[in-house]
């Protein structure tokens, strides 16, 4: 495809003139074609950005009429002195409400320009970078219910202020969950599957410079798993391979899917992946498997200004998690990661089914 012909396609793309059957062949065409998806998401920023610097200067051009305006009333004297202090109180008695509309306006461009230049400038910082954590006024929605629960068990505070969540998933079959370390801003946490009732759990261990954490589920009400039905994969993922993930950014599980982008994180980052699909506050945490089942990262951050680009940490984090763990306790020598996945013949609804009772909503409480 010519590259102007490239052009006008993700242009058409992005404004929605597609029709349907062209918008699906160049959806199939992003996710085979890395490269071009990039284009499109760089493409999707760039408009941003315009659209954004068309409006600052709207914005300018209305506040030199305003300036104009006064200085042919006279109300404005360029080069010269106001000559009585009665000129003074009258002028702002009569135009303080437009010297303030100006002032907010003058408020909003310099806000805007400077928004303006951070974003064209090529530099990048973690700041780009926004956590996959949910919010506090989000996991307080269910208090009602969650009452209920609490009085059920005693592990767990009455009415507890939760501070942050987000997903985690079974990694062996006595309870032990994995999840981002930047989800546990608490001391305290429960977590329930799409099935189960509240559970308490603690943090075994937690390595803030790989954002991973090992949780325990230490409730009485837990009943250990015969299996796992997925693997943790450890090796290379191959660029453009189908996965999909599910989480918690509701009170519900919800699947997305995506592809694998880039087999390098944000800034180069070799510890982690670039995936295309949808992720929001409380995917953080969640398990990213392939078509065959396999686990090969846990969704951790997302892009803040290109829709679409999140950040996974390598499944072979967990491994590295684990042996820091045992070097340090080795009281946890017997936790094993599942080698290998019953989900490899199924389809993709089969597999959902299997894999969601594994994956767990955390909330975590002060």
């Amino acid at each position: 495809m010519e590259d102007l012909q490239l052009l006008d396609a993700i242009e058409r793309y992005l404004n929605g003139t597609m029709l349907p059957e062209e918008k699906k062949y160049f959806q199939q065409l992003r996710r085979n074609t890395p490269e071009i998806d990039q284009m499109v998401v760089e493409h999707r920023l760039f408009l941003q950005q315009m659209d954004l610097y068309a409006g600052q200067k709207e914005l300018m051009h209305s506040l030199n009429e305003v300036h104009n305006d006064l200085v042919e009333k006279g109300d404005i004297y360029e080069g010269g002195e106001l000559n009585t202090k009665g000129h003074v109180i009258q002028f702002w008695n009569k135009y303080k409400r437009t010297i303030g509309i100006a002032a907010s306006i003058a408020g909003v461009v310099a806000l805007g320009i400077s928004f303006l230049v951070t974003q064209l400038s090529p530099a990048t910082t973690k700041s780009d970078l926004q956590e996959l954590s949910r919010q506090v006024k989000e996991l307080n929605t269910k208090t009602n219910v969650l009452a209920a629960e609490f009085k059920r068990n005693p592990k767990i505070p009455e009415k507890p202020t939760y501070t942050s969540g987000g997903t985690g998933f079974l990694i062996d079959r006595k309870g032990y969950l994995v999840t981002n370390a930047h989800v546990l801003k608490g001391k305290g946490v429960v977590v329930s599957n799409s099935n189960g009732p509240e559970l308490s759990a603690t943090i075994v261990y937690k390595d803030d410079s790989t954002d991973l954490a090992l949780l325990k589920i230490d409730d009485e009400n837990f009943k250990p798993v015969t299996s796992l039905p997925y693997a943790v994969k450890k090796s290379n993922f191959d660029l453009g391979s189908e996965v999909y993930t599910l989480g918690y950014p509701r009170n519900i599980i919800v699947y997305n899917s995506g592809y694998i982008s880039a087999t390098a994180g944000y800034d180069g980052d070799t510890a982690s992946l670039q995936i295309s699909l949808p992720a929001n506050p409380g995917n953080s945490g969640g398990p990213v498997l392939n078509k065959n089942g396999e686990i090969v990262g846990i969704l951790s951050t997302r892009e803040r200004q290109a829709e679409g680009v999140v950040f996974a940490v390598k499944a072979k984090g967990i491994y590295q998690l684990l042996e820091d763990l045992k070097k340090n306790d080795t009281t946890y020598q017997n936790i094993k990661l599942p080698a290998s996945s019953s989900l490899k013949n199924l389809d993709r609804e089969q597999q959902i089914k299997q894999v969601q009772d594994y994956v767990y909503q955390i909330k975590v409480y002060n």
